[in-house]
């Protein structure tokens, strides 16, 4: 199998710049954030909110890039609250595939259990577990770990190009999409080990996946497709397909409890490469910030803000929300291909993780108290 398709078809990016620490161009005004006090409850949720607003922008404007633990080709990144930890988890690399940080800021190397083109990683507190999947190889792309150090080889259900993987609490289910595959572009475990194909609901090119506890709906969105690039599933297991808000390269789709709307990004698009959505079947397209290869999206639930990186664009690869309508973009600290993007809210930090880039592939975005 290819490696996972990249569309930004430009020439390799130069780095741009180092680091970007708070100059206090966003300061936050409490005074203008009083709002109408004929309805106290109502006053007080707008001024949480906005404040709230104001501090996510402030934050997540201001990133610098720290040394990951080796030059590897990094694709995904997630955190673990119980745990402390985030993982990291790479496409190239001999024997050391993944790396661990507590604070995103200093990296580990570990054993991958196998060199294989590594994705996707989530984690399970249920099963305190953290489950990768690759886009390439034969038998187990799938590899497991309790503590993110040791891992252990699993048997994928099928040798597709799996592209992403998420964890439901409440169906206490994996589920993993693939951008290639006949008919069988799903596939779904109870505990990371045991592997089932499923049918997707159509042989479109499924990039990323997940899932509200609120609509009890996994949503996955595709880079192909006429006119319906998105699925869904309350169960993992059958999947309806969705009229996506327009046929671009969605690479990335996450939710948002606390707005109750799932938010899609794209690699492709003229001016329009995110679509949003409140239930997961009706989608509307939005403005992006700028026309970059988006590939990874996130919500931030304490600095009520969502938080986007791409692969491509001039010293603008990230870009942030407050509502996935009013899109505005940030200062990278490099011009690397960022690939994934998580945050960890006991160490207040947002870590994206890249492809590109020598000693710099990771970059972060903290609170300082």
């Amino acid at each position: 199998m290819n490696e996972t398709k990249d569309y930004d078809k430009s020439a390799e990016p130069k780095e741009h710049a180092t680091s970007h620490e708070d100059d206090g161009s966003d300061e936050i005004d409490v005074e203008g954030l009083s709002g109408s006090l004929a309805d106290e409850q109502k006053s007080e949720f707008s001024l949480v909110r906005n404040l709230l607003a104001k501090f996510g922008e402030l934050v997540a404007g201001n990133w610098t890039v720290r040394a990951p633990a080796a030059d590897n080709d990094w694709r995904g990144v997630c955190w673990s609250p119980e745990l402390s930890l985030f993982v990291a988890v790479a496409y190239s690399g001999i024997n050391n595939r993944v790396m661990t940080s507590p604070n995103g800021i200093d990296w580990t190397i570990r054993v991958s259990a196998t060199d294989k083109d590594w994705i996707s990683v989530c984690w399970s507190p249920e099963l305190t577990l953290f489950v990768a999947v690759a886009n390439a190889g034969t038998g187990n792309l799938v590899i497991t770990s309790p503590n993110g150090i040791n891992w252990t080889n699993r048997a994928s259900a099928a040798d597709n190009a799996w592209s992403y993987v998420c964890w439901s609490p409440e169906l206490t289910l994996f589920v993993a999409v693939a951008y290639d595959g006949n008919n069988n572009r799903v596939m779904t475990s109870p505990d990371g080990i045991d592997w089932t194909i499923r049918a997707s609901a159509a042989e479109n090119e499924w990039y990323s996946v997940c899932w509200s506890p609120e609509l009890t709906l996994f949503v996955a969105v595709a880079a192909s497709g006429d006119g319906n690039r998105v699925m869904t599933s309350p169960d993992g297991i059958d999947w309806t397909i969705r009229a996506s808000a327009a046929d671009n390269g969605w690479l990335g789709v996450c939710w948002s409890p606390e707005l109750s709307l799932f938010v899609a990004v794209a690699y492709s698009g003229d001016g329009n490469r995110v679509m949003t959505s409140p239930d997961g079947v009706d989608w509307t397209i939005q403005a992006s910030a700028a026309d970059n290869v988006w590939r990874s999206v996130c919500w931030c639930p304490e600095l009520s803000l969502f938080v986007a990186v791409a692969t491509s664009g001039d010293g603008n690869r990230i870009m942030t929300s407050p509502d996935g309508i009013s899109w505005r973009t940030r200062t990278s600290p490099a011009n690397n291909d960022w690939r994934s993007v998580c945050w960890g809210p006991e160490p207040g930090i947002l870590v994206a993780v890249a492809y590109t880039g020598i000693g710099n592939r990771v970059m972060t975005s903290r609170i300082y108290i």
